[in-house]
């Protein structure tokens, strides 16, 4: 699902140092830093990327539509088509092709971090609410709707941006650390096996993942905050979302010291 179009690895001093850190076997955190570092302009631009920002906007506005009224039509106002009774697949399924529905509408064609975003919230949606349904394919056909309105809360929504905050940045390091991992690979090397490039592969993305813990409450209050200003907007996730990205590579940073 997805694609990328990222090309290859930019041979600049900075990617050379991750290249280092890799033969000399470099701590998953420390080649964690290194390639946020060298990816600087990347994240520094992403942080108002329209499909970023769109992705992280629909997040904040689909729990608040699962408890209205009419679950189907606010679902459809947000450009989200579900069936009755939606799964969880559903519901994610659904928000991909309203992320790459509006992409098409824009001008200029969707980036390579709008579309690790995208990838990012299908997985984060399927993730948190396939754990918050007892059971996929059970009798009641409401499920999904009720789990979904149960993200609806300053804690819940707080979990929801930190499981997509740790997707998104796992997705951009392994992405361009993976560039370079085969080149290090074989006796002798980095990398004896493809298991021990794939146990590092796993371990970035667990740095990733502890990373985003700093989000959880910064975004939970956030959310809630916009909520009672009646201003949840795309001006002011614009705004969450380029703090939000400067708080994760600050504190994978602070994590490789």
């Amino acid at each position: 699902m997805g694609h990328n179009r990222l090309g290859a690895l930019p041979r600049t001093h900075k990617w050379l140092d991750v290249v280092e850190l890799v033969d000399c076997g470099g701590s998953s955190a420390a080649v964690a830093d290194a390639t946020l570092d060298a990816a600087y302009d990347n994240f520094a631009e992403g942080a108002a990327d329209p499909t970023l920002v769109h992705t992280v906007w629909l997040l904040t506005q689909i729990p608040d539509a699962a408890r209205s009224g009419d679950f189907i039509d606010a679902m459809r106002r947000l450009g989200l088509e579900v069936p009755t009774g939606a799964s969880p697949t559903d519901i994610a399924t659904a928000l991909g092709a309203a992320v790459d529905s509006a992409a098409r509408d824009r001008a200029r064609p969707r980036s390579d971090l709008g579309e690790m975003a995208r990838l990012a919230a299908v997985e984060t949606l399927v993730g948190v609410l396939r754990d918050r349904t007892p059971s996929l394919f059970g009798p009641d056909p409401d499920a999904g709707q009720r789990a979904l309105a149960r993200l609806a809360t300053e804690r819940q929504f707080g979990g929801l941006a930190q499981s997509f905050f740790a997707r998104l940045t796992e997705r951009v390091l392994t992405h361009f650390v993976s560039k370079e991992l085969p080149q290090h690979v074989g006796v002798g090397r980095r990398f004896e096996t493809l298991a021990d490039q794939r146990a590092f592969k796993e371990a970035v993305g667990l740095h990733a993942h502890q990373a985003a813990k700093i989000v959880e409450v910064f975004a939970g209050t956030w959310w809630s905050k916009a909520k009672f200003d009646r201003d949840l907007t795309p001006a002011r996730t614009e705004r969450f979302v380029a703090y939000a990205m400067k708080k994760m590579r600050d504190e994978i940073r602070r994590g490789a010291a």
